[in-house]
C-alpha cells in the first residue's frame, strides 16, 4: 500500500458531493484549467469547431498543451449560464473538488464548501475513492 495510503485524513470516512452546475466553481478566483489534446478534440467535436478556431478563441498555451482563457471577471470562457461543454469538460472540471488543494485540510475544505453547494450532497466517496481521484490530478 502507498504510504499516502496510510496516513489519516480528514475524509477517512469519506465525503458526499454532487455536481448541481451551480458555475460556482467555473467563475470568480482566476485558475489553470488544463486540457490535453483529447480533450481539445472532444470540445471541439461537441462544439463542432475547428480545432485551431478552439484555440484561438478559447484557450492559451500551457505546459505541454492549453489551458482555458478566463473573461476579465475570471469566468471560464465556456460558462455562460451554465457549463456550455459539460459533457465533454476536462478531467481536471469533472474531478472537481477533490483536488489536492481542496482536501490538503479540514479547513481547506470547508472554505471551499462554503463556495459549493453540491458538497455535502449526492454521491458517496469513500476514502479509497477519493485517494484515486487525487492521483489523477495534473
Amino acid at each position: 500500500m502507498a504510504r499516502e495510503y496510510e496516513q489519516s485524513y480528514f475524509f477517512d470516512a469519506g465525503l458526499y458531493f454532487e455536481c448541481l452546475q451551480c458555475g460556482a466553481c467555473c467563475t470568480g478566483a482566476p485558475g489553470t484549467i488544463y486540457v490535453s489534446d483529447r480533450e481539445i478534440d472532444a470540445i471541439r467535436q461537441f462544439l463542432a469547431i475547428p480545432a485551431d478556431r478552439l484555440i484561438q478563441d478559447h484557450l492559451y498555451a500551457f505546459r505541454d498543451s492549453y489551458s482555458i482563457r478566463e473573461h476579465a471577471d475570471g469566468r471560464c470562457h465556456f460558462y455562460e449560464n451554465g457549463c456550455r461543454i459539460y459533457p465533454v469538460r476536462p478531467h481536471q472540471c469533472r474531478i472537481y473538488p477533490f483536488w489536492f488543494s481542496n482536501l490538503r485540510s479540514l479547513k481547506a475544505w470547508k472554505k471551499t464548501a462554503a463556495q459549493c453547494p453540491g458538497i455535502g450532497r449526492g454521491r458517496f466517496y469513500d476514502r479509497e475513492r477519493i485517494l484515486d481521484i487525487v492521483q489523477t490530478t495534473f
